[in-house]
């Protein structure tokens, strides 16, 4: 029982992590014990005003760097990048010892051909990528899986086995900064990056199986991915719909002030991790079983948000929430109404202001955030199934 309480405590997705880390910066400004932090953050602000002055008055009042501090720069720069890859480098190889297939599934390894792969996107960063395909080769559709904030691609097998015995193909793509992909854990200095990425991505898989229907998944901010993603014409055409579960829309900041700000801290210190903000919160599955399985991968990444990270979550969901009634893709939205890490009504709002004349919706009365990890995941998994195959006409 005591496990059980623990890791209830924990949390992860979208608001539920930038709201806490936003309060935890207001907190600080206003704190007499935090006093010394407040200091280096207007500092910070002034540095950054100092960089946007026109160049010609910093060459002036700027001597020029001497060689031991520009050798002492580059060293630190080199010292970061090394850290970097070989921070990359030991989650890559966790992520390929990854069971790809579940050990009490019977005769699931012969029904299932599966492959692991590295897809440069369009900055040539390498992203780690997983594959599952029925052996029969009997298609009726490909699924693309784009996972949430902190999580990868290997939690979805479970999911991935229940779209195969319906003869579904399934994609998925750990995201910059996740899983075995390149860039620092839990980092994304712009998830406008991974949306162009999910639509490179998804135009290979079209090269390569030619007539095959597809369906682009994603949950929590992968769901604000690929509905941003969908909203451009050329991407829209490839797709037979999308689906998003627990999408991150409406995400707002503790305060009014601490918006405005987020987007020059990001800039200043985009790495910049607010420590304590976010060990304790909102539980994200009914399941214990589920979040200790979560909170015990060395994958998920569990430390403080960054400051540019949050600041993205924030800039891609008003982006969304503002376009609601542009969406035209076909799309399923499925919320727990129980959520406290993103808003159903959000989701409720989109389907009630979006203009694509295929949509559905379902709300899940009193299940949590991480639907696929609920105890009736099985059900939820069903319900994605029979939309895409009532999509497709089956």
């Amino acid at each position: 029982m005591d496990t059980v309480v623990q890791v209830e405590e924990l949390t992860s997705g979208a608001s539920g992590r930038i709201i806490p880390l936003f309060r935890n910066l207001r907190r600080s400004i206003l704190s007499y014990d935090a006093l010394t932090k407040s200091v280096l953050l207007i500092y910070s602000f002034f540095v950054w005003i100092l960089l946007i002055l026109p160049r010609r008055h910093r060459l002036a009042a700027s001597p020029p760097s001497s060689p031991t501090v520009v050798a002492t720069s580059v060293k630190r720069r080199k010292f970061g990048l090394r850290r970097d890859e070989e921070d990359t480098l030991r989650r890559r190889a966790l992520a390929e010892a990854i069971e790809m297939v579940e050990e009490d599934t019977g005769d699931w390894n012969s029904r299932c051909q599966w492959s692991t792969s590295l897809f440069f996107g369009t900055r040539l960063n390498a992203l780690f990528c997983r594959s599952w395909f029925p052996a029969s080769g009997d298609l009726k559709g490909i699924l693309i899986i784009i996972h949430g904030l902190n999580e990868h691609s290997g939690r979805y097998t479970h999911f991935a086995k229940q779209l195969i015995s319906f003869n579904f193909g399934v994609y998925a793509m750990d995201w910059t900064g996740h899983g075995g992909s390149d860039g620092l854990h839990g980092y994304v200095p712009s998830l406008d990056h991974v949306v162009v990425d999910t639509g490179a991505f998804l135009e290979k898989i079209k090269l390569e199986n030619p007539g095959v229907p597809c369906f682009l998944f994603g949950h929590s901010t992968g769901g604000a991915v690929v509905l941003k993603a969908a909203s451009y014409p050329h991407i829209e055409e490839m797709l037979e719909g999308i689906i998003l579960t627990s999408p991150a829309l409406r995400v707002k900041p503790a305060h009014p002030i601490v918006g405005a700000m987020a987007p020059i801290f990001s800039l200043v210190a985009p790495r910049f991790q607010f420590k304590g903000a976010n060990k304790r919160g909102i539980p994200v599955s009914r399941d214990p079983a589920a979040l200790l399985a979560k909170y015990s991968d060395p994958l998920v990444y569990t430390g403080p948000i960054r400051v540019r990270t949050g600041h993205e979550i924030l800039r891609i969901s008003s982006y969304l929430t503002r376009n609601f009634k542009s969406i035209s893709v076909p799309f399923f939205v499925l919320h727990g109404t129980a959520d406290r890490v993103t808003d159903p009504l959000a989701s409720q709002d989109l389907y009630n202001e979006a203009m694509s004349k295929f949509k559905d919706i379902k709300l899940y009365e009193g299940f949590l955030h991480d639907l696929l990890f609920e105890p009736e995941r099985e059900e939820i998994a069903q319900d994605i199934i029979d939309w895409m195959e009532k999509r497709l006409g089956k």
